[in-house]
């Protein structure tokens, strides 16, 4: 299945994309998507829905984060080894864990924010993994049973605020640093998610190409890594890094994103999204 929830924002309804990818109104169903609908059994009662049946909508409404209910907003730093060696760093041993702000989700095609005093606003697009059900100490062969879905994930980052110290939340979760989908695409629709080709463009120029199979650490890793450090409740966000291509890593000189560019980016299986950077 293909989640979403539409319409203005703080207004959403729940809805779904149906075979032939139209979009349908979930609302007479469920009052929204939230963390309790992505465990195995509300997976299930979705899935049991008569989709032809629910109504169509039209028009080309706003989406809003797929679904409600991220306690956590979880990232992994340098999980590609060409995006570290872009960045000048070293190929981390263990997963790198920092944290988004959840006043940073946003919608998958909101407006990026420009932060005042804001001069290096970069882009990355990532992998999100959405978990379904409790996890603490799970192993790497469980780890799956645990994850509800995908979704498409821009990691917007501050590189400014993000060196000025040690710890990178600073510039990571600032307002609308976080778009969210469009979809939530169920694990069942996702074959392999370390074989997944991703890319960003920004201003029609293809500034990132990748695919999920060269992550430094797999998904099944990273879930299992995370429960290991703090319990992973339904509806928490793990996003998996990023492949090279960041604005930061150009040579001779970086490109920093300014007010009136547009990035557009997206994963193979589960959408794309569309910003355009704002003051």
């Amino acid at each position: 299945m293909k989640l979403c929830r539409f319409g203005a924002a703080g207004h959403e309804k729940p809805g779904l994309l149906d075979g032939n990818g139209a979009l349908r109104d979930l609302s007479g169903v469920f009052n929204d998507i939230d963390a309790a609908l992505l465990s195995p059994d509300g997976l299930a009662r979705l899935a049991a829905v008569d989709v032809a049946m629910l109504p169509l909508v039209s028009g080309e409404p706003r989406l809003g984060v797929p679904y409600t209910g991220i306690s956590k907003f979880i990232c992994i730093g340098l999980n590609y080894s060409d995006h570290a060696a872009e960045a000048g760093m070293a190929v981390p041993s263990e997963p790198i864990i920092f944290l988004k702000a959840n006043s940073a989700i946003s919608g998958p095609n909101d407006p990026i924010l420009q932060p005042r005093h804001s001069t290096k606003l970069d882009w990355e697009v990532e992998l999100g993994v959405v978990i379904g059900s409790r996890a603490s100490y799970v192993s790497e062969g469980e780890a799956l049973d645990h994850v509800a879905g995908y979704c498409v994930i821009n990691d917007v980052s501050e590189r400014g605020f993000q060196m000025q110290s040690s710890q990178w939340d600073k510039g990571k979760g600032c307002d609308t640093f976080g778009p969210i989908g469009p979809w939530l695409v169920t694990r069942d629709e996702v074959a392999d998610p370390q074989d997944l080709d991703m890319w960003l463009d920004v201003n029609g120029t293809r500034m990132q190409s990748g695919n999920t199979r060269t992550m430094i650490f797999g998904v099944r890793s990273l879930v299992s890594y995370c429960s290991r450090y703090m319990t992973l409740l339904p509806g928490d966000i793990i996003a998996t890094g990023t492949p090279p291509g960041v604005g930061m890593g150009i040579k001779p000189e970086p490109v920093w994103l300014k007010p009136g560019d547009v990035v557009e980016l997206g994963i193979a299986g589960l959408g794309h999204q569309r910003q355009q950077v704002s003051l």
